[in-house]
């Protein structure tokens, strides 16, 4: 219910996300310990993507909510129909963490009028703090006493245990309280009525033009992107944990029905929890078994006990929210992440000051593209080394700044990367500069492809370009240690015909001997 506060849906919409949604997911996912539900990520990127289509929490937004369910559903498909459940691996965790983060200090902050008992919200997190501030007297302290105890009573006991149902227990006492109690009559306000009875099954009663299709596009898509990758982090991280099989493009069906199953029954998008996966694993749970408990409890609850929810305070639903924003926040991995990898910990900051300060959806475009450019930036300066022997006659590998030839005249360097358009400069600059002025002169120079698995078109021409200028200089372009794959893409790009046959090495050592029986080598030793 309390992500219902963040999508900006009717709280019966949150106990819908657990009804057929979670039972399907059940049946037909792979994980055997992921928790599929509402989620704050994706709750808020929708609230995000619906702000001017329809009035927050009206039929209309609940339907157009149910589109947006349908089409990350129809998106997951398409997924795993082209077997893409590999795209999870480009949200790095680094801009993940940072992506959640942002999203918990947005969360967090957005529910601080209704934990003062304020009506004024801002329109984004600045003008929302500005019109907090301005309004402060206006504070109910009713409702701040209550929202305050339920944040300390979680907090605390979270930190005694975390089997301990903390949230839920506080809101059945709030409950009892309001009741009895009449909280309404100090200001205090309710959630009221919750309707009874199970949700109708049907296309979302909503009219789609192409306008509104183009504008919830984007918000489906980010919303694919955030399923993708956080599904498949958590089932990937208990799969691990216990020894278990998984395949994330199994798991893509699941996610799949289950966000189906959500847009027709007149829900929102569901995704993979990780904190709701962890708080089930805590509390033992093993299996689907316990989700599937968890349908029939809140099977009960909507055909008997929607009632006593009308008591609850508004202010209640808001604490847990904020609590959820808060533990979203992750100032132990930011911190690790400054300490281990510092030019990472920019990013992560940078996703998540775009979440905080522009906006969700470009946040996760941010995150997107800020992950691919960290793989680019790995690819794109491999730190490549060269093959030496020590003074023990010990084969090393070396910086290329150390010049160092294996033999006299040989040099054997280790491209440790694909090669391709990004780097493929940097492989000539690097040869060539190995070959300038090199003592004693180089006579072979040999490419060691061990860590190889990709020559692209742009990286072949290259290769062609830098045997050409190493045959100006007297030197011999020689490879070795080609995996299968490479050496069929080198034959269709035309190298290995240009370099030979006879040029081409099966291992170091038989480069080694083939070296060794050309003519005598220089004199002078090699520079180690």
């Amino acid at each position: 219910m309390g992500y219902t506060r963040i999508a900006g849906t009717p709280i019966i919409t949150g106990l819908f996300t657990i009804l057929i949604p979670m039972a399907l997911y059940a049946f037909f996912g792979s994980s055997r310990h992921l928790v599929v539900g509402a989620d704050s990520a994706t709750a808020a990127v929708l609230a995000a993507g619906l702000v001017g289509l329809a009035a927050t929490g009206s039929s209309e937004y609940v339907a157009y909510a149910s589109v947006l369910a349908l089409l990350a559903g129809v998106m997951l498909i398409a997924a795993r129909l082209v077997k893409l459940g590999f795209l999870a691996n480009f949200l790095s965790r680094t801009v993940l963490i940072g992506f959640l983060t942002g999203v918990g200090i947005q969360v967090a902050i957005s529910q601080l009028p209704d934990l003062l008992g304020l009506s004024a919200h801002g329109a984004n997190l600045v003008l929302q703090l500005a019109a907090d501030a301005a309004q402060i007297s206006k504070a109910n302290p009713y409702t701040f006493a209550i929202s305050s105890a339920v944040v300390v009573l979680i907090l605390g006991f979270k930190r005694v245990s975390k089997k301990i149902p903390i949230a839920l227990l506080v809101v059945i006492g709030v409950i009892i309280l309001s009741y009895f109690f009449k909280l309404s009559s100090y200001g205090v306000s309710l959630i009221g009525s919750v309707p009874a009875g199970l949700p109708t099954l049907g296309v979302p009663n909503v009219s789609v033009t192409w306008n509104v299709f183009q504008k919830l596009l984007p918000t489906a898509f980010s919303m694919f992107v955030i399923i993708l990758a956080q599904s498949a982090a958590t089932s990937r991280a208990y799969a691990a944990r216990y020894d278990e099989a998984f395949n994330e493009n199994v798991d893509l069906v699941g996610l799949a029905v289950a966000n189906v199953a959500a847009g027709f029954s007149g829900t929102f998008v569901v995704n993979g929890s990780p904190t709701k996966t962890a708080m089930v694993d805590d509390a033992g749970g093993r299996s689907q078994i316990s989700q599937l408990a968890t349908v029939g409890i809140v099977l009960a609850v909507l055909l008997f006990l929607t009632g006593p929810l009308s008591y609850l305070p508004i202010g209640v639903l808001a604490a847990v929210v904020f609590v959820i924003g808060v533990e979203l926040v992750d100032v132990r991995a930011m911190r690790d992440i400054l300490i281990e990898r510092p030019a990472e910990f920019w990013v992560a900051a940078v996703t998540a000051g775009i979440v905080v300060f522009v906006g969700i959806e470009q946040g996760i475009i941010v995150a997107m593209v800020l992950s691919l450019f960290a793989h680019t930036r790995h690819g794109y300066k491999p730190s490549n080394t060269l093959l030496s022997v020590d003074k023990s006659g010990i084969w090393r590998s070396v910086s290329v700044d150390e010049r160092a030839q294996l033999l006299p005249g040989l040099i054997v360097y280790r491209f440790n990367h694909s090669m391709y358009y990004a780097n493929s400069d940097r492989f000539k600059t690097e040869v060539l500069t190995l070959t300038t002025g090199a003592h004693p002169p180089v006579r072979w120079f040999c490419l060691d492809g061990t860590a190889m698995d990709d020559v692209d078109y742009s990286a072949a021409a290259a290769l062609r370009e830098t045997y050409q200028l190493l045959k100006q200089r007297g030197v011999r372009l020689v490879l070795a240690e080609i995996q299968a794959d490479v050496h069929d893409e080198l034959d269709r790009s035309g190298i290995s015909q240009l370099v030979g046959a006879q040029f081409i090495f099966n291992s170091i050592a038989e480069l080694e001997q083939a070296f060794k029986q050309t003519s005598e080598p220089p004199s002078e030793p090699a520079r180690y």
